[in-house]
């Protein structure tokens, strides 16, 4: 059978399996959420083990690589886990170098085109990936996925990136290029990144997301994170964050020290004009609280976020750059006459410091589309 047929019987096979399966998935809620400590094993724990070893019995006998297990109850996913190769996209690179031609061992080329590689950034000091090709000749060879020819060049150095050995620095121009330079990871990170093993890592990428966007919820953790609920447990326990109550009644966590609220500025209302795709707005699965009735105005059909208008913590508009350098501002609800009078303020500082810079948006949102038209 194909591979591709393979998996996808698979998948179904699983999927179907899963649906037996109605008292594996407990009912879920924010104020269900577990408390931040650790949790003894239970019998739902248990089932999900037998679960994870039948998918992973299974895949090791039709040959799948990898793959993710995941359940999904009343459109919410409650758990999720990888299974199989770690490292997925090393084992792609290999697959494609043998599958293409390049080699007939894919792991022993790329092991030694990456340590080409590395001599060759360290010894030029920065370089982007066309200069490394010419070090490099291996990194031109070609491989063939979805019918479409790919340069290894790209991929290699996406890997040493992964792999924490590398890192992409600063652009080639002006702060809007593509043409970005790679350096070795000590030039960024004397010693490099710190190796960490899962639990420290989650705990310490909690702690993080908590700094950023508590109050957060279980809810808005587990979604960010996509980790298994277990790997969520344990990392809220090594942190220890603060249960609080929000306006709605649900629970949420902050971490210990940030309980105070936040005090409303002494000098106005706090205004902010933030960039597409800017990590703010995506912090939280629940989002009505920030960003009203906007959605559709304000994400494109991918759910990538545009330019959006923040006052004192709401999303209350977005913006665009004209062709002229102009900042048109659409505001999707009224502030008030100070909040206006401040977000244009804002607008015409952003505008002064870009200057002549033209920004080109990889896309746009309908709000975009209609100021950029106007």
């Amino acid at each position: 059978m194909h591979a591709s047929r393979r998996t996808l019987n698979f998948a179904l096979a699983a999927a179907l399996s899963l649906t037996s399966l109605p008292s594996l998935v407990p009912n879920v809620s924010a104020q269900d959420a577990p408390k931040p400590q650790a949790a003894a094993p239970s019998d739902l724990d248990a089932r999900l083990a037998a679960v994870e070893k039948a998918v992973e019995e299974r895949r090791r006998q039709l040959g799948i690589p990898g793959l993710s297990l995941v359940i999904v109850k009343d459109d919410r996913i409650i758990y999720m886990k990888g299974l199989g190769y770690k490292d997925f996209e090393r084992k792609v690179a290999v697959t494609l170098l043998q599958s293409s031609g390049v080699t007939e061992d894919g792991e022993r080329w790329l092991a030694d085109v990456q340590a080409q590689t590395l001599r060759a950034l360290a010894a030029r000091g920065e370089a982007r990936g066309s200069e490394l090709s010419q070090d490099v000749p291996a990194l031109r060879e070609k491989v063939s996925r979805f019918g479409a020819t790919q340069g290894m060049t790209t991929r290699v150095l996406f890997l040493l990136a992964a792999e924490g050995r590398i890192v992409r620095g600063r652009p080639q121009g002006s702060w809007t290029s593509s043409l970005w330079r790679w350096a070795p990871i000590d030039r960024w990170l004397p010693g490099g990144l710190a190796q960490l093993d899962t639990d420290a890592a989650a705990a310490e990428l909690v702690r993080g997301w908590l700094h950023a966007f508590g109050p957060g919820t279980y809810a808005d953790l587990k979604w960010w994170t996509g980790w298994t609920a277990g790997l969520l447990r344990r990392a809220l326990a090594q942190v220890g964050p603060v249960e609080v109550a929000l306006a709605n009644g649900a629970r949420a966590y902050v971490l210990a020290g940030d309980e105070a609220p936040v005090a409303a500025p002494a000098d106005g209302p706090w205004v902010a004009l933030l960039p597409a795709l800017d990590p703010a707005p995506m912090g939280w699965q629940e989002r009505g609280w920030y960003l009203g009735a906007h959605r559709e105005r304000l994400f494109d059909r991918s759910g990538n976020i545009g330019p959006t208008v923040w006052c004192d913590g709401r999303i209350v508009g977005g913006w665009a750059q004209r062709k002229d350098g102009e900042i048109a501002l659409g505001l999707l609800e009224d502030p008030g006459a100070d909040a206006a009078a401040a977000i244009a303020a804002e607008a015409q500082r952003l505008r002064d410091w870009i200057g002549d810079v033209r920004v080109t948006p990889r896309f746009r949102t309908p709000l975009e589309r209609e100021l950029c038209d106007a």
